[in-house]
């Protein structure tokens, strides 16, 4: 099957990036949202920079991508230092 290509701007703005050191995770029937959230270092309130909402479909298929570099990074510069409690992801629940 011949992949098809694809158009994609990337304006300065977004090509810069947001910071982010918390994920949350959740999901409905329908969909899962992903908020990245900047927590500053003693206090108790993050916010949230960016929200994502994926379909469950396109959710699977960004957990493939993103097991897939990861596996491709670790090949290349060696094992990731996993320290859980340095950048949270919560999840797992799904929404009221």
């Amino acid at each position: 099957m011949e992949q098809q290509k694809i158009d994609i701007n990337l304006n300065e703005e977004v090509a810069q990036g947001t910071y982010a050191n918390l994920a949350i995770i959740t999901h409905s029937d329908n969909e899962f949202i992903l908020d990245f959230v900047a927590m500053l270092p003693g206090l108790p309130k993050g916010n949230v920079r960016s929200r994502i909402i994926l379909t469950p479909q396109n959710a699977k298929r960004l957990l493939g991508a993103l097991a897939d570099n990861v596996r491709k990074f670790e090949e290349k510069n060696g094992k990731i230092n996993d320290h859980p409690n340095e950048i949270p992801i919560i999840g797992g629940g799904g929404m009221a």
